[in-house]
Order: structure tokens, then C-alpha cells, then sequence
């Protein structure tokens, strides 16, 4: 997945660059029986991204890719991207489908262009959330205050009275996002819940279900 920002704007990349590292890092950890589903969200994440990181092992070693290090363009994919969503915050959110990473991600969600645009939507509320805030003519007045303001001075910032407005104001705008987004949640919702139990399923050592390939 590739994140292309907007003119001048550079923030995100490093959050992108932990997330990229630590699958090539994971690719091949051995599998592990899960013998029950997990409740909290934090769970059922690890439990996709162990099954992730088994089916990525498994791909690389059948391509001749598994290193180390493994071949980033088999991970990852090559030549332009095939999937491609334009964020309301500027950002545009790029991914291949043909690495080793996507096809993981076809066997855990069934249809890897509806995930990847439901899970880069959801993902980005809370920016889309802030950036509608620019809207409002108050808290332009207060970013423009913050933005003034010298590197490190953090009397400078908090005296700007940015956080304070924005803890105010975001709530709404989140609630309104999501409203606005609402068939994208429902969407990631229920392909996370198909990923949970094909993810168990796959580290429990069951055998796939019917109709779907084999891993």
C-alpha cells in the first residue's frame, strides 16, 4: 500500500513505514492454534495479522521470495498500483493486487478492492473529521495562531487554544463523518468478521471452506 500525499503535506508516511516493516519483518512467524475467537478488538487484530503473516510466509516461499530479506516487489507488488482511493483529507491511498500481501488479503476478506477501500476509509474518519473542522472560522483563526507559533514553544501552542477547540468541536464533526460513511463501516465490519474466522480457522488448522481456494 502507498500513501500519496497532497502538495506541501508530508505527515503520515512514518506510520505507513512501521506498518510496511513490521509485515516483511513477520512474514514467515510459524503458525499458532487459536482454539477460541477473541473479544477485544485489539485481539481479534492480532489474530488477523498472525494469519496474515502465516499466508505471506507461505506465498513468498512458493515464489522463491522468502529471503531474507524477502523480495519487496513480491510483497508488495510491481508496476502501477491497481487500486487507488483519493481521501477528503488530500491523501491518496494506492495498494497492488497482485503481491504476496494482497493475496493474503483475498483469502482472509474474499474481496481484497472492497477491503482495501472500506479499511483506508474507516481508517482516515478521524482525519476527514479534522480536516472539516477548517470549515469553521474560529478554529481556522486558532490553527492560524498555533501555526505562528516558534518550534517547541509549548506556551505558544497551548496559548493558541487550538486543543482546547478541538476537543470541543471534533465529536460532532466525527459523528457527521460517520454518518456520512456509514455503508463504509458496515462493509469493514462485516469483512473483519469474515477475516477473524478464516484467520482462526487458518491457524486452528482447519481446512478451508467451501468454494474458497486453499491459502
Amino acid at each position: 500500500m502507498r500513501i500519496d500525499a497532497p502538495p506541501r503535506r508530508v505527515k503520515g508516511r512514518a506510520a505507513v513505514a512501521v506498518v510496511l516493516t513490521a509485515l516483511l519483518t513477520g512474514a514467515c512467524t510459524a503458525e499458532r492454534p487459536h482454539r477460541t475467537l477473541p473479544v477485544s478488538e485489539q485481539g481479534r487484530s492480532d489474530l488477523i495479522h498472525a494469519a496474515e503473516q502465516v499466508l505471506v510466509g507461505r506465498c513468498l516461499r512458493a515464489r522463491g521470495a522468502a529471503g531474507p530479506p524477502p523480495r519487496q516487489e513480491v510483497l508488495f507488488g510491481t508496476g502501477p498500483a491497481e487500486l487507488s482511493i483519493r481521501l477528503a483529507t488530500g491523501y491518496t491511498v494506492r495498494a497492488h493486487t497482485d503481491g504476496c500481501l494482497a493475496e493474503a488479503q483475498r483469502y482472509l476478506y474474499g474481496d481484497q478492492a472492497r477491503w482495501f477501500r472500506a479499511e483506508v476509509t474507516v481508517n482516515n474518519l478521524r482525519p476527514e473529521a479534522r480536516a472539516a473542522l477548517r470549515e469553521d472560522a474560529v478554529y481556522r483563526a486558532a490553527l492560524a495562531r498555533r501555526d505562528a507559533c516558534a518550534d517547541h514553544d509549548t506556551a505558544c501552542v497551548r496559548a493558541s487554544g487550538l486543543e482546547q477547540l478541538r476537543t470541543k468541536l471534533e465529536p460532532a464533526r466525527l459523528a457527521r463523518v460517520r454518518a456520512a460513511h456509514r455503508d463504509d463501516l458496515t462493509t469493514y465490519d462485516r469483512l473483519r468478521d469474515r477475516a477473524v474466522q478464516r484467520a482462526a480457522g487458518l491457524l486452528a488448522g482447519r481446512p478451508p471452506e467451501k468454494g474458497t481456494p486453499s491459502p
